[in-house]
């Protein structure tokens, strides 16, 4: 049996859990999920559709939102009851956060960002490393595999069904909430949908200029009914949120269209953006390593193109 970490934020799902989901499917017919905090009991019909038979729910009332290492221990409880040959989440900077807690609880070695997993004696995995630039095959001598799902190597597949949901209580220690959400500021402020369910992202870095550069990008992306991502420079120097960062430290996306704009192109970011169907480029430095990556590049001031497709799309729909 395999038990999946569906990660939700305020009972709204992870869809990058659904994707783990899948991949846990992929190894075993018996699949059950745990969501952490009475809130995850919302996602129970959804995450049945994609194959956990049982949700486990854990509750406490300290659990009111992420709090990472009360997450190991509640994986660790049930693991002792359950006896799973595998626990896997999403390869997401929460999943792996969550089961590195539950790891070092039981002092066992854990995979992160696998794009393949075969469970055996020993476990045999294949890790993306240094931003998904290399990729390493590993053996993992442990009775017990704790892995996470490199995100979009798997795609997420319905295939109906229900969750029998199961509540269990805690047990937590004063250590386990000293990390904890505390307020949140600073929400995105895209078109409402989030990075990564949106199909179009309009992103901009340093060559954007400035907070007050962002207004052309937000309304392009309005018109097209995607949203506002960003580079690590631009949360950095605190123009945008990090809740709309791109990049190997903030969302892996995977939309149809990624509209790059004044972004030079680190490493970093391109392991955010890389999987996008299709990306377009508009820089002024016709060196800039993100060209590389591009589908399309227009070289000019994004503070005249965007603004001049902004007017094309408002043309063509009349």
């Amino acid at each position: 049996m395999i038990l999946v970490l569906v990660d939700h934020d305020r009972g709204v799902i992870d869809p990058l859990s659904l994707r783990a989901l899948t991949a846990a499917r992929k190894l075993s017919g018996d699949v059950q999920a745990i969501v952490i905090g009475k809130d995850g009991a919302k996602v129970a019909q959804e995450v049945g559709e994609y194959g956990a038979k049982v949700l486990h729910v854990a509750t406490n009332a300290q659990l009111t939102d992420y709090t990472p290492m009360a997450s190991g221990r509640a994986l660790l409880q049930l693991v002792q009851e359950i006896k799973p040959e595998a626990v896997l989440a999403a390869g997401s900077p929460r999943g792996n956060e969550q089961l590195a807690h539950l790891a070092a609880f039981m002092d066992l070695p854990m995979a992160a960002e696998c794009s393949s997993i075969k469970i055996g004696n020993p476990h045999q995995v294949t890790r993306a490393r240094w931003a998904a630039n290399l990729y390493e095959e590993a053996l993992v001598h442990a009775d017990l595999l704790i892995a996470t799902v490199l995100a979009f190597s798997v795609e997420a597949e319905a295939v109906g069904g229900s969750a029998e949901v199961k509540e269990f209580e805690v047990k937590l220690e004063p250590a386990d909430t000293m990390v904890k959400v505390l307020g949140r500021a600073g929400e995105s402020k895209g078109g409402g949908v989030s990075l990564t369910d949106a199909k179009v992202i309009v992103s901009g870095g340093r060559g954007v200029g400035g907070p007050e550069g962002f207004g052309i990008l937000e309304e392009l992306a309005g018109l097209l009914e995607g949203t506002v991502g960003c580079s690590r420079v631009v949360t950095s120097s605190g123009w945008r949120p990090h809740a709309e960062q791109v990049g190997q430290t903030g969302t892996k996306v995977a939309p149809d269209l990624y509209l790059a704009c004044g972004i030079s192109g680190a490493m970093q970011h391109i392991a955010g953006c890389k999987n996008s169907k299709t990306i377009v480029v508009i820089n002024t430095d016709p060196e800039a390593p993100i060209l590389g990556y591009a589908d399309y590049a227009i070289i000019g001031d994004l503070h005249k193109v965007i603004p001049a497709l902004t007017a094309a799309v408002k043309a063509a729909r009349g």
